[in-house]
């Protein structure tokens, strides 16, 4: 009896030890996302955004129903949506969008029959769009774009075939120019960003294969130069946790880091990861507090990040979250 009681007691003694070591997973990950005021037009996936100074714009999309043209601006210093002037071209979704000189620029997109390789500037000052010279590459959507350098870039995709081509647009002269195509994959749905006059490209898939390449781009001498992947490659240590690829991610910028959230690869995700430059190393950081989600967009003006709308399955969104990258959710505590 006696040996009975002391294995029970020292079974007892163990449990709290067991509770402990079964937290969540994220408990010793960084950041907080934080809900702010939903989106006020219809909830929905695939749209197109780019942020001007401190508001963050976004237009058109899939409502699961009908392609979308409204266009809509969010002031990140009072929390607060406007509806602006609807975008002209084709109601369409998976179109991409880059700000440059203080406009906002969409192009490409698709409609469920039609591939587009239009192009829109849009004024915030006199809340109007123009027509700009068409995007000279095929009509395609899942593109990936960025400004860098003074100029608005363009490439990669899907038009039946995947492609992997950049055009770059200068606005003074209303043109654009074919540069050196990325190197490694074609790809469609990649993410983009820039840090510091340097451009970003990874994630996205190829015939249902993810892409684990990872690339930047310099526009200071023109050239693409291939990265460590995203992915588990290598024999050293420094990627054993790797678990990046996926396509329809998004990105924003904060303080010279990159941060990586949502998209699909076999299933939604909502982990997040950290990306330095300086060392070209990612680090796994607190998960999106939303829904699982992809086709999401972001907003992000170098000090603040967002990520809004997207879906999951046949259900779409309408929510935005803010990160704080710098504190620790007292919820996983």
């Amino acid at each position: 009896m006696a040996k009975r009681k002391f294995l029970v007691f020292s079974i007892i003694l163990l449990l709290p030890m067991v509770v402990i070591s079964c937290g969540s997973d994220d408990d010793d990950l960084i950041g907080t996302w934080y809900r702010v005021s939903d989106f006020d037009g219809l909830a929905r996936s695939n749209a197109s955004s780019f942020t001007i100074g401190n508001k963050g714009y976004l237009a058109c999309g899939f409502d699961g129903t009908d392609r979308l043209s409204d266009f809509w601006e969010y002031d990140m210093d009072q929390d607060f949506w406007t509806q602006k002037a609807t975008f002209p071209g084709a109601a369409r979704h998976s179109a991409v969008a880059f700000a440059l000189n203080e406009k906002g620029y969409l192009g490409t997109g698709y409609n469920g029959e039609t591939k587009f390789n239009d192009f829109w500037e849009y004024n915030p000052e006199t809340n109007v769009w123009f027509e700009k010279t068409s995007y000279p590459g095929l009509a395609r959507y899942g593109a990936v774009a960025f400004s860098v350098g003074g100029k608005g870039y363009i490439g990669c995709g899907y038009n039946g075939n995947y492609l992997k081509d950049f055009y770059a647009f200068s606005p003074e002269t209303n043109s654009w120019e074919q540069i050196v195509s990325i190197g490694g994959s074609k790809r469609q749905d990649a993410t983009a960003f820039v840090i510091d006059d340097v451009a970003y490209v990874c994630c996205g898939q190829n015939n249902g294969d993810y892409i684990d390449d990872f690339w930047k781009y310099d526009p200071s001498t023109a050239k693409w130069e291939q990265l460590r992947d995203i992915a588990d490659t290598s024999d050293d240590s420094y990627d054993d946790d790797y678990n990046i690829v996926r396509t329809m991610g998004v990105a924003f910028v904060i303080d010279g880091a990159a941060y990586l959230t949502c998209g699909e690869s076999g299933s939604v995700r909502s982990d997040s990861w950290k990306y330095y430059p300086e060392t070209d190393l990612w680090e796994n950081v607190a998960k999106f507090k939303g829904t699982a989600r992809t086709a999401t967009a972001v907003f992000s003006n170098g000090s603040r990040g967002y990520v809004v709308t997207g879906k999951s399955q046949n259900y779409r969104f309408d929510d935005i979250w803010e990160l704080h990258p710098y504190e620790y959710d007292e919820d996983d505590y």
